[in-house]
């Protein structure tokens, strides 16, 4: 019996900390004014004013692993007031196989909220993220 229970929270302990450990290396999508040569976002947020003329940022892609395709593809959504997606545009982003971040500068002319999706290269889903455009 105690063999068992030693087992146990052995297992318990051995969960606990690789569980942790993943969560603060997930993959994840980012929005921000600018990126460090190291990968990290420069002015970070959710929701971005632009004019009327149109505005950009960036999106930072930031993975555990090696995207292992050499483009991904960022798939945007528009969101309506109940909550329904359209389709609004798809971009295409030469990467290297060998990267784990990489960004990229994307425009909008549009006010809304937005929920975009990064795929690699064989149609994965990497990541996802929603961002809020509003006109100052």
């Amino acid at each position: 019996m105690k063999a068992v229970f030693k087992l146990t929270l052995t297992c318990s302990v051995f969960f606990l900390f690789f569980g942790f450990e993943s969560n603060a290396s997930c993959q994840s999508l980012q929005f921000c004014e600018n990126v460090s040569s190291n990968g990290a976002p420069i002015a970070e947020s959710s929701v971005f004013n632009i004019s009327d003329k149109g505005g950009y940022f960036k999106f930072l892609v930031t993975l555990p692993f090696t995207v292992g395709t050499q483009y991904v593809n960022f798939e945007i959504y528009k969101i309506d007031s109940e909550g329904n997606e359209t389709y609004d545009s798809t971009i295409n982003h030469d990467v290297d196989p060998s990267w784990t971040w990489f960004w990229k500068e994307v425009t909008f002319y549009e006010p809304g909220r937005y929920n975009v999706y990064v795929f690699d290269g064989v149609k994965n889903l990497l990541t996802s993220a929603q961002v809020r455009i509003q006109f100052h």
